[in-house]
């Protein structure tokens, strides 16, 4: 008999030709996820799930896998026992075709009883299997699964994969795991860096992968020890050099999936290039070079760059080199874009933007521009924004698309605009609006600091969402190619954290009146809010607050998002309350009654009806918080409201164990339920807290 309890460590390693660096870590996970999954549902328990991740190979070591699955009992129903035998008592040719299929007569199948009759069944006894049967399933399930936009073929081969696949390493203790994964067969070798170590390796356990990698591959396959490895050679280079090395994460993850065995290595450039907008000489070096640059002690860019070399070269002199002169043009480009732009004021870039579609349907950017003009000059009417002041920086915010600098550095939307509009001596409150415009940019990204930005940055997004989803390119599953999601978070950022007290619905509104292709409906109106109001609902779960505690205050449509962020916190208070969860469940039994009914609900409570003293002590009680606590929500002091309302627990509480709300006398029964309904009224004026 097998032994259950016996474990061993598991190795599998995909070795490639150089996977797409921004897809590694994703593709990474997603293999080890899906491996995973399979063992689970084969019932197969497991210590750490251990992910790898090079250039060139996507590797998964699973510790104290068990090697064999247990016997198991499997219950198959077959058909009811009255449709299984005839009036004789004789089995039917349904109940013997079952018992046939389960490779056994008649006599051997049981009776199980269920709510709908008994029924026949038989217990079949599953022999587990080994874990080696299993592997090549569950591996090539996994690989099949993976997060690839286009597969490729290679050769004359059909197999397909994300790179072509050159050998696959599959260990289970120290024997190989038989399979055919992607074309290769499994062996106990993998193979080190391209240039310092191409020879095969031998693995003798999945324990000694890691370090035979490192002794003999020149290769670190920790995905997150090569990135610490190249964030710390970076720092101690730039601190060599005399500066500070600033490190992108986004770039640093970049080149660690770019490298399987980083060495950094120090360049110099010009200092006549020193003159361009550091944000471009930044461009340049990042985004076409994958280097990292570095500041002085002032903060101003150095010219020099930190370059991570696949290599451990004898001779850095050369790479450094050789970096030197690939990065020199890409320089001197941007110090030829920078001189072109300056030769033309920013305003003649703009009948430019007639010749650039913004949408089909929704015309030029041109088109977009005048849009904004009216759009920006509406939100920052209730700022006290000047309208000139608005109108300006709109017409000048999407200028510099159409710069030489832009059209290489895309990136550099709205920075150009910025300098391009201090050269031609704006306002600095203009000239910060065109940068800041498209703020935030990423999450947790800086928010428009001015009140002109702010309002421009809204309008810019309310546009591009009111567009589009007006035409009903709405965004589905992982669709959302104007960013309809981003933009829609970031505009509620900016109302919320910089307390804006702007109304979203008639923004909407007007946003969409601006739109000439668009027809305008309550219900678009409806959806568009919903959708953006939608976002929130991920960004406060990272604040803490519940799926419930978002419902409650989303049910009820604040029309202005910093409204739903002061009803966010009252409830978080409500929740933390003794009363909470008595007065939450009451609001639900309320709002259970009120669904029954089907006629009108008198407006007022007739007194002369109360038959029961909880019936005025509840009604008392509401009569005498309602005052205050509808001058607190008046005031949008929902925190202060709420806890005025909790007040009500204990009257409430008495009023459902005394009384009998659901009277036979049709006025009483009405006047008590009118009663209750104010009680629910008044808390959905800051929140359904029945959802609590």
């Amino acid at each position: 008999m097998a032994d259950l309890n016996q474990t061993e460590d598991f190795l599998v390693e995909i070795g490639t030709e150089e996977l797409p660096p921004k897809a590694l870590r994703k593709l990474s996970e997603a293999f080890a996820e899906g491996i995973q999954a399979g063992l689970l549902e084969a019932e197969l328990t497991m210590g750490e799930v251990i992910i790898y991740a090079a250039p060139r190979r996507l590797a998964v070591m699973i510790t104290g896998l068990q090697t064999q699955q247990a016997d198991k009992t499997v219950q198959r129903k077959g058909p009811a026992k009255k449709a299984g035998f005839d009036a004789d008592g004789n089995p039917t040719k349904a109940l013997q075709g079952f018992a046939r299929g389960c490779g056994v007569d008649v006599a051997d199948l049981i009776e199980i009883e269920t709510d709908k009759g008994t029924w026949m069944a038989y217990d079949l006894q599953q022999k587990g299997q080994s874990v080696t049967e299993l592997l090549q399933d569950i591996v090539a399930n996994s690989l099949a699964k993976l997060p690839i936009p286009k597969r490729m073929r290679w050769g004359s081969s059909d197999v397909e994969f994300v790179r072509p696949v050159h050998w696959v390493l599959m260990l289970l203790g120290e024997h190989v795991v038989p399979a055919t994964i992607l074309g290769h067969s499994t062996s106990n070798t993998t193979r080190g860096h391209r240039f310092h170590a191409p020879q095969a390796i031998t693995i003798a356990k999945p324990a000694n992968y890691l370090g035979a990698l490192r002794l003999q591959g020149f290769v670190e396959a920790d995905f997150e020890a090569r990135m610490e490895s190249i964030r710390q050679q970076v720092e101690i280079a730039a601190k060599e050099a005399g500066g500070i090395a600033e490190i992108s994460e986004d770039l640093l993850d970049e080149v660690t999936a770019l490298n399987e065995w980083p060495v950094a290595v120090v360049g110099d450039f010009d200092e006549t290039f020193l003159a361009v907008p550091s944000e471009a000489l930044v461009s340049a070096m990042a985004g076409h070079q994958k280097y990292f640059h570095m500041l002085d002690s002032n903060g101003k860019l150095m010219a020099k760059f930190i370059t991570i070399s696949n290599i451990e070269s004898t001779n850095p002199a050369s790479v450094k080199f050789g970096n030197e002169r690939v990065i020199r043009p890409r320089l001197a480009d941007a110090k030829f874009f920078w001189d072109q732009d300056r030769k033309n004021p920013l305003d003649d870039f703009l009948p430019r933007l007639k010749t650039v579609v913004f949408q089909q349907k929704l015309g030029t950017l041109f088109d977009k521009v005048e849009r904004l003009e009216t759009l920006t000059v509406k939100i920052g009417k209730p700022l006290n924004v000047s309208p000139e002041l608005c109108a300006r920086a709109a017409r000048l915010s999407k200028c510099d698309l159409m710069s030489e600098m832009v059209g290489e550095f895309p990136d550099l939307q709205g920075v150009m605009g910025r300098y391009y509009a201090q050269q031609q001596n704006e306002t600095a409150e203009v000239a910060d609006a065109i940068d800041a415009q498209y703020q935030p940019r990423f999450s947790g990204d800086a928010l428009p600091s001015t009140a002109l930005a702010q309002s421009l940055a809204i309008a810019d997004k309310l546009d591009t969402i009111t567009g589009i989803y007006g035409i009903g390119q709405v965004p589905t599953g992982d669709k959302d190619p104007f960013a309809l999601r981003r933009a829609a978070l970031g505009l509620l950022r900016i109302m919320i954290e910089k307390n804006l007290d702007l109304d979203l619905r008639l923004l909407i509104q007007y946003s969409l009146e601006l739109h000439s292709e668009v027809t305008v409906t309550e219900t678009l109106i409806d959806d568009i809010y919903d959708f953006i109001v939608g976002r929130l609902r991920a960004y406060y779960a990272d604040q803490g607050v519940s799926a419930e505690q978002f419902e409650a205050v989303r049910v009820c449509r604040p029309a202005h998002p910093v409204d739903f962020a002061e009803r966010i916190k009252a409830v978080q208070a409500f929740s933390a309350m003794d009363a909470s969860e008595s007065l939450s469940a009451a609001n639900k039994r309320i709002s259970n009654l009120l669904k029954k009914v089907d006629g009108q609900i008198p407006e007022t409570v007739n007194q002369t009806l109360f038959s029961e003293a909880a019936e005025s002590a509840l009604f008392a009680e509401l009569d005498a918080l309602r005052e205050s606590a509808s001058e607190q929500i008046a005031a949008r002091d929902y925190t202060a409201a709420i806890a005025s309302l909790a007040t009500i627990r204990g009257a409430v509480d008495t009023f459902f164990d005394d009384v009998m709300v659901m009277a036979e006398d049709p006025a009483v029964r009405l006047n008590r339920l009118a009663l209750l309904n104010q009680i629910y009224q008044l808390f959905l004026q800051v929140a359904d807290v029945s959802r609590l």
